[in-house]
């Protein structure tokens, strides 16, 4: 089978697509024949910068993917062949709180990720594809869609007298935005595109802000808010936006910390934390019972993720470089 792999730390055009065995199910795995793959941020930095991961050569980059399954191994009881499912991001994170087990089992990172032509999950770490979905539009959602729909019910469920701060108009922004709609949420979305802001305003956003024209952005949320601040923020700029988002938010308000994309550096004055008594919550994707959750919402509503790009498998560098240069909305997805 074909794969693509990490060999190097030459960056997107280094990434070689090589052959490897075909992987056979052991006890509790299924193989599956991968349709699509979507790319995340996470992935670009891994690919960007393996050596700073730790990243063994080769590896195989990439989190999320959609397929058939193929064949199961001894053992496997909810899966079956021919069934369409969708891979965990943590193939061994089922449920409750995080540990240091399912971190250790993070696909495309801690271990081989999915961009191959097909791929070895455990029989835990698959959720079943809903019915009006494509493969493609499954692919968007291991990641992205389960961070975003996480960020909403981080510590306690946002609720319909809340508004939510949506930080840019990437995947898991998008998809925020949708989760907010569909549950009757109030949101303020950023972005230093008119166009973009123009799009998630028709996904259902109130407000909207562009911090090219604003670059004090925060004090624009104040005044939305009558000087309250939001409820919530989906931070995913990292150090260089948290001081004003930590600004933004309301006294007792909440920060779901998700992304570094404005880099790794920044400062923030932790005494604004203390003294508004914020929850500022890491967010590193969620459990499978989360995302099996997370997809009979979605199911009931029937939420389209949104598709920037869709690129063949042979043109995988230029997914990852579009991913580089941001002028996407939503999600860019790799056919298989």
């Amino acid at each position: 089978m074909k794969a693509w792999e990490i060999v190097s730390d030459g960056s997107i055009d280094a990434l070689a697509l090589n052959d490897r065995p075909m992987p056979e199910p052991g006890p509790g795995q299924v193989l599956v024949k991968v349709g699509a793959s979507s790319v995340n941020y996470r992935d670009l930095s891994t690919i960007l910068d393996p050596v700073g991961r730790g990243l063994p050569y080769p590896t195989v980059p990439n989190s999320d993917c959609a397929g058939t399954v193929e064949a199961v191994g001894t053992g496997v009881t909810r899966i079956t062949p021919g069934e369409r499912v969708m891979g965990c991001f943590f193939q061994n994170w089922v449920s409750g709180p995080i540990s240091p087990g399912a971190m250790a089992s993070a696909l495309g990172g801690a271990i081989d990720g999915v961009l191959a032509e097909y791929v070895m999950l455990n029989e835990t770490g698959c959720v079943a594809v809903p019915e009006y979905l494509s493969i493609e539009e499954a692919a968007t959602l291991p990641c992205a869609a389960l961070t975003a729909w996480h960020a909403l019910h981080a510590i306690e469920p946002a609720t319909t007298d809340d508004t939510v701060l949506i930080l840019g108009t990437g995947g898991v922004s998008v998809f925020a935005q949708q989760f907010c709609t569909m549950l009757g949420i109030r949101t303020i979305a950023t972005s230093s595109s008119d166009e973009k802001l123009s799009r998630i305003k028709g996904l259902g956003a109130a407000e909207t802000i562009n911090y090219r024209d604003t670059p004090e952005w925060e004090t624009a949320v104040l005044e939305l808010t009558d000087g309250n601040g939001v409820d919530r923020v989906i931070e995913v700029g990292g150090p260089g936006t948290l001081q004003k988002s930590i600004t933004a938010v309301r006294v007792g308000g909440t920060v779901a910390l998700i992304g570094i994309l404005t880099g790794a550096g920044g400062s923030i004055v932790p005494t604004d934390i203390m003294r508004k008594s914020l929850s500022v919550r890491g967010i590193y994707v969620g459990p499978r019972m989360m995302f099996e959750d997370m997809a009979d919402a979605m199911a009931a509503d029937q939420i389209k993720p949104v598709i920037d790009t869709v690129f063949d498998f042979n043109e995988a560098k230029a997914a990852y470089h579009a991913m580089q240069e941001a002028g996407h909305f939503g999600k860019l997805v790799i056919k298989v």
